[in-house]
């Protein structure tokens, strides 16, 4: 069933910024504020919605935000000439502090901490529901908050860290250092995990669950390198119960199996007849209800990002993922109706073993069911699913010493029934030693998690713990791309960031 919880989030939580001075002497007499706000359950509800809301909107789920992961990922080429330039400079590694694509998604996470900060700071005045009911929500904003945070540390390294709203303009904080941040995500995740539920109803489906907050948690430990750690917060999820993979691989990318045994926490999207709100920002009873995810990757859409020529010769031979992952012209699509033909792909052709072919992705993309060319729709964006968990456990397993117990790990994903591909160790990846059984790792998460914005937080952290034997990127320079530039409009309008905040090379 899908759910609308998300539909009905309200239109403001606090300070709006960026008005005219004279525009904030006016009082709209009709407007809701946070004083005359969160005076029962209901009300905190919907402000809880609203931050999810944010999280759905178009500088975040529904476009910027796998847009900026993908980009800095060896996952993804450029379709053709059609890509627009502050994305190609993502992918060429040429950005700078003004990208847009950049800025809109630190603004958009921004918006959503602030969003979450006005819920967890006045919360105190709701008194109508049951205690659990009140802890689980304040809970669900902790972990959109400790979602949000980890992204940003992720890529741009120490950033303002805002505990609480602000209200005024004296309010800003400098940066605080990447301890700082993840110290503060930890115990936002630790303090969810007690609230939150295993599992809901499905008129709730898509809010934070106990084993969403475990499995971030978890996130949060390894891009650190603390693998003890993650350790205890994989083994909670896999221990749960609750997950397990799906016979059908392709079920994790599809609107008909959304929400399955696998899936740990998604995005929510609604269909609702091509309404994309391309200037949302979460606001209104229609905003964010779409993905345009599928328009801007799928073969018969603009197709402005294609998988890599690296990405596509990673897999071995007869993966049946690769199919499950790619459109590649000949392929039936449209529910078999149609087939796919070169001239129907815009833009730029692909290498693999050594033919040159058009492919394009098959996740997240309507052409299984349709052949419309403009495809703006209602497929939820999988951000943690069960298939992650067992390869995080492997390479904590390797990393601790227990290589064994790593290859179990490896071989349980590769069993599924619709993949079944042969158990480790193979003539290519032979699993003898720690350093064997760790680039088995690589290649598993890779072919599996391709195009999941996965792989960009992957090289992120390989690279940082000195795993990597080869740097991915040709652009690389070293004390520059190791972290995005703080954008501009944040150096500008935050008093507390100077210049020389900025981080290194831009």
């Amino acid at each position: 069933m899908k759910n609308k919880f998300l539909l009905s989030g309200i239109l403001f939580l606090g300070l709006v910024v960026g008005c005219q001075e004279s525009d904030l002497d006016k009082l709209n007499p009709n407007g809701v504020t946070v004083d005359t706000f969160y005076k029962n359950g209901a009300e905190l509800t919907s402000a809880v919605n609203a931050v999810y809301a944010m999280a759905k909107s178009n500088p975040l789920t529904s476009r910027e935000w796998f847009f900026l992961q993908d980009l800095r990922s060896d996952d993804a080429a450029a379709g053709g000439g059609q890509l627009e330039t502050p994305r190609n400079q993502l992918l060429l590694g040429s950005h700078d502090s003004g990208n847009s694509v950049m800025g809109a998604v630190w603004r958009g996470f921004y918006e959503l901490i602030h969003r979450a900060n006005v819920v967890l700071d006045l919360s105190g005045k709701v008194s109508d529901i049951p205690a659990a009911d009140k802890a689980r929500l304040l809970a669900e904003a902790r972990f959109l908050r400790a979602w949000s945070y980890f992204d940003l540390v992720t890529m741009w390294g120490g950033v303002p860290l805002y505990k609480t709203y602000v209200t005024a303009v004296e309010g800003s904080l400098p940066r605080s250092s990447e301890k700082e941040v993840y110290d503060f995500i930890v115990a936002d995740l630790k303090a969810a995990q007690e609230a939150l539920p295993a599992t809901y109803d499905a008129n709730n489906l898509g809010r934070a669950t106990k084993g969403a907050a475990q499995m971030l948690l978890a996130r949060v430990y390894l891009q650190q390198a603390d693998y003890t750690n993650a350790k205890t917060e994989l083994q909670k999820v896999i221990s749960s119960g609750t997950y397990s993979l799906v016979d059908e691989y392709s079920d994790n990318f599809i609107e008909e199996t959304e929400f399955n045994k696998e899936s740990i926490w998604e995005i929510n999207f609604y269909p609702s007849g091509g309404n994309y709100n391309w200037d949302g920002d979460g606001n209104g009873a229609t905003a964010g209800t779409e993905t345009v995810r599928t328009q801007e990757y799928s073969g018969i859409g603009w197709r402005n990002v294609i998988p890599s020529n690296g990405l596509l010769n990673e897999f071995e031979k007869g993966d049946p993922r690769f199919a499950k992952s790619f459109y590649s012209t000949g392929d039936k699509y449209n529910l078999d109706k149609n087939v796919l033909t070169d001239a129907a792909q815009n833009g730029n052709s692909s290498v693999v073993d050594g033919k040159t072919i058009k492919i394009s992705w098959r996740k997240f993309s309507l052409m299984y069911k349709t052949d419309q060319t403009f495809l703006t729709g209602g497929i939820n964006q999988r951000i943690m699913r069960y298939a992650e968990t067992l390869l995080s456990m492997a390479e904590v397993e390797n990393e601790i010493g227990t290589t064994a117990e790593a290859v179990k790990y490896l071989n349980m994903v590769r069993a599924r029934k619709s993949v079944a591909m042969p158990a480790y160790p193979t003539a290519a990846y032979p699993v003898g030693t720690k350093d064997q059984v760790f680039a088995a790792i690589m290649h598993e998460r890779r072919v599996e998690l391709s195009g999941e914005q996965v792989r960009n937080r992957d090289i992120l952290r390989w690279r940082k713990a000195g795993k990597l034997k080869a740097e991915p990127f040709a652009y690389f320079q070293k004390s520059k791309h190791e972290l995005l530039p703080i954008p501009q409009q944040e150096v500008d309008n935050n008093p507390k960031i100077e210049p020389a905040d900025q981080n290194p090379g831009y």
